[in-house]
């Protein structure tokens, strides 16, 4: 049985403490406890990156190894065309999470390109996007 995969991308390693009045004051190890707990037996590979080549990486070894990608691809979302790329080789179902409500911040965070890719996307839930967004998967892959 192959697990989710959670990804994130840059500065996420700083939830908790990075402008807690967007992000909340939820770490990203509380938000890994959250997933491990919503993915259970299935089993969870979590991963943050800073590095777009790294997540790309990441992608590329779920494409073989994933049930499917939660991902919160964090500021490349809105910048790179290469993650676009890779997640179109994913077979899988692709969860887009975004902690705040992209579409009433300001104008740059409107438009993402994972969005092209997605399944489906949960933005503005804080970090309880996460396990909806692991549950959700979970319950696609059951149709």
């Amino acid at each position: 049985m192959k697990p989710v995969h959670v990804l994130n991308g840059p500065n996420l390693n700083r939830l908790g403490t990075r402008e807690p009045h967007i992000y909340g004051h939820t770490s990203l190890a509380q938000v890994e406890a959250m997933c491990r707990e919503a993915a259970g037996p299935r089993g969870l590979v979590f991963v943050q990156t800073n590095s777009e080549e790294k997540l790309i990486d990441a992608v590329h070894a779920a494409i073989d190894l994933a049930c499917g990608i939660v991902i919160n691809p964090a500021a490349l979302s809105f910048t790179s065309l290469a993650l676009l790329d890779a997640l179109k080789m994913v077979e899988a179902p692709v969860i887009e999470v975004h902690i705040s409500n992209i579409h009433k911040r300001e104008p740059i965070y409107h438009r993402s390109y994972v969005s092209m890719r997605a399944d489906a996307v949960i933005c503005g839930m804080g970090a309880e996007g996460y396990p909806v967004a692991i549950r959700y998967l979970l319950c696609k892959l059951a149709d």
